[in-house]
């Protein structure tokens, strides 16, 4: 099948990494490795702040220009220049959907959308148009798939129960695992041989949860400072330095962005990923270390505990427990025997059910369904 992709979030080409663009470039790849040829449709972005009163409505401007020209472009060409299918990926009242909806009912296409959240408290206020749109999206779609049991709560009343669907977060574990196969050469690159244990965090230095995360993470490894660890942060932002000065300087390395390419050698080289996951969706970099083979210590927040198995490939606290989470590492630290334990497990739970395999071939059977439902 043609399949027309649109991210209003944050297109897959922008160039900002985070988990959203991550997980929507990993979208189009399961797509392709389905058998489908990807479009990318647009590469606007509907992503309001609320702070701007005409903005949005400048968004749905643009967005209703964009799908006219769709609609032209694609109206007049032939079956096999034109989509057979639009899948959305990431709508909800901050990032609505101006573009999908109105070009497949105009030429007839099955409309999916994966990762649609809904948020009644958002009804009144400055997201009050994105939601209502939304909720038209959501009434229209052909399928609408849930990445956590969260979304999938909330997207109920708005959704026929045989039109909503689960869609678990993913990850090619390939080359994760392929570098958990070669960890000692990786931890000489990246380590030069310092032994740590060396404990890994993960997520940009921006204001709100994640510097919260790294408050959380900090004030825990306090708790900790009698054992011989050493900090590798991965991540960069406009408060780098709040973040560098929440840690010892002697025992932590700030990495700044690390490629995307690098990120695997990086996994496979520590020995705990630690992240608090303050009001985390889910997080990109459970699933990537799991494949990784890392163990993890992580806050059970949100969908967290859906990604992450407590006690089989990781260790899970409580929401934003300072104590709690200092106990889990002092536990992971001072029992390899339990690291090891949880690196097999993370390995076997990313190949078995995280794997981007088995989301190619949950999203060929979504597909069809919806084709057929269209039909």
């Amino acid at each position: 099948m043609r399949i027309a992709f649109y991210a209003p979030m944050k297109p897959p080409t922008h160039p900002a990494p985070s988990g959203d663009r991550r997980m929507g470039r990993l979208v189009m790849a399961a797509l392709r490795r389905a058998g489908h040829s990807v479009t990318l449709a647009s590469r606007l972005r509907s992503w309001d702040d609320g702070t701007r009163p005409r903005r949005q409505a400048r968004i749905r401007a643009a967005g209703e220009a964009t799908a006219r020209r769709l609609i032209a472009r694609w109206g007049t060409a032939g079956a096999g220049h034109r989509p057979d299918a639009w899948f959305t990926y990431h709508l909800y009242h901050k990032a609505p959907d101006w573009i999908g909806p109105t070009v497949s009912e105009a030429l007839g296409l099955p409309y999916l959308v994966a990762e649609a959240s809904h948020a009644p408290k958002q009804a009144h206020g400055p997201w009050a148009e994105g939601l209502r749109s939304t909720e038209r999206a959501l009434q229209r779609a052909a399928a609408v798939l849930a990445m956590t049991n969260e979304d999938m709560q909330g997207l109920r009343p708005w959704v026929p129960v045989d039109r909503l669907c689960v869609f678990t977060p993913f990850v090619d574990t390939a080359p994760y695992a392929a570098a958990a196969m070669d960890r000692e050469r990786h931890r000489r690159h990246w380590w030069e041989g310092d032994e740590g244990p060396w404990l890994l965090a993960v997520g940009m230095m921006r204001s709100g949860d994640k510097l919260q995360s790294y408050r959380v993470l900090a004030a825990a490894l306090d708790h900790v400072a009698d054992l011989p660890w050493k900090l590798a942060i991965a991540g960069d932002g406009p408060e780098r330095a709040i973040v560098a000065n929440l840690f010892p300087a002697d025992r932590r390395r700030l990495l700044g962005m690390v490629a995307t390419e690098r990120m695997p050698s990086l996994y496979a080289a520590a020995d705990l990923l630690v992240w608090p996951a303050v009001n985390e969706a889910y997080g990109m970099t459970f699933l990537e270390a799991q494949a990784a083979s890392l163990p993890i210590v992580a806050g059970a927040d949100r969908a967290v505990p859906e990604i992450v198995a407590d006690g089989v490939s990781g260790l899970l606290t409580s929401p934003g427990d300072v104590v709690g989470f200092a106990r889990q590492v002092r536990l992971a630290l001072t029992e390899p025997l339990r690291r090891q334990m949880l690196a097999e497990g993370g390995a076997r739970r990313a190949a078995d059910a995280l794997d981007i395999k088995a989301a190619a071939a949950r999203l060929n059977d979504i597909l069809r369904q919806a084709c057929m439902r269209q039909n």
